[in-house]
């Protein structure tokens, strides 16, 4: 019997299992039977691990509910943390994954289970409303943005994440990634909350939190101090910084945490 050595990991309550050099099997479907909190380990989603002439690695990002993403802002990070426990270093990783090269650059911290990450996102880009968008009926005065980070992202803002039933509206569009954002409390912050396309209500989204920081920036929401706006999120706060050089051009920086190392027996 096969066995499969993985590792769980998490950035701000988003959670990932980690597997290089995975069997040559259904990989949507190995995810789905991973993912799976009642009858598998339970995820947001599988990063699979390749080996890549040039890079650090290939990450690959099934969802838990089998589809294939193309970018994860938390997930980079803590497939980053996976390939510096393998490698054995915390030296710059460039990353291969679906939505281009990306430069991650780790740090310690005082938990020697969590690791600091700084991942150069790419940059932020306008798309087309998507499919089903009227279904949510936003009031023509609330702010709306369509963008992209490699993956789509629908940000509204609203004047209370908290009382938005996100689980309805993001149903509706199950094919973006859909985020609500409201300022503050700090003036160069914003508060968010996402429905992530294929994985549901999730407690952080990296790829998120940077299109959201720019839409809120955009509108005037948050004020960047030295180009940086301050993402809360359920499960914690990251920082999304923009270059004065390049204001489309996103970089993240939070945490990874390692949850455990897992063997289980490929079914």
């Amino acid at each position: 019997m096969t066995t499969l050595t993985l590792t769980k990991h998490h950035g701000l309550g988003n959670d990932f299992l980690v597997l290089f050099d995975p069997p040559d099997v259904n990989h949507a479907l190995l995810a789905t039977q991973l993912c799976n909190r009642n009858t598998g380990l339970g995820a947001d989603g599988l990063l699979l691990g390749h080996d890549a002439e040039g890079y650090a690695a290939k990450m690959t990002l099934y969802n838990a509910d089998g589809s294939r993403a193309e970018m994860s802002g938390n997930g980079i990070r803590c497939f980053a943390q996976a390939v510096s426990a393998r490698r054995g270093d915390l030296g710059p990783q460039l990353i291969l994954t679906d939505a281009g090269d990306r430069v991650v650059v780790l740090a310690s911290t005082d938990d020697e289970r969590t690791i600091s990450a700084q991942v150069e996102m790419g940059e932020v880009g306008v798309i087309d409303e998507p499919q089903g968008w009227a279904s949510l009926a936003c009031h023509p005065d609330r702010p709306v943005a369509h963008l992209t980070m490699g993956n789509p992202h629908s940000v509204v803002g609203v004047d209370e994440v908290a009382v938005v039933d996100l689980a309805d509206l993001g149903g509706k569009v199950p094919h973006v990634n859909l985020e609500i954002v409201e300022p503050g409390p700090e003036s160069n912050a914003i508060t968010m909350r996402v429905h992530e396309r294929g994985a549901g209500i999730t407690f952080a989204c990296g790829t998120g939190a940077c299109a959201s920081a720019y839409a809120a920036a955009q509108w005037g929401l948050a004020t960047p101090i030295n180009g940086e706006v301050l993402v809360h999120m359920d499960g914690g706060s990251a920082t999304v910084r923009f270059s004065p050089e390049n204001p489309t051009l996103a970089v993240l920086t939070g945490p990874a945490t390692h949850i455990a190392t897992i063997q289980v027996p490929l079914q």
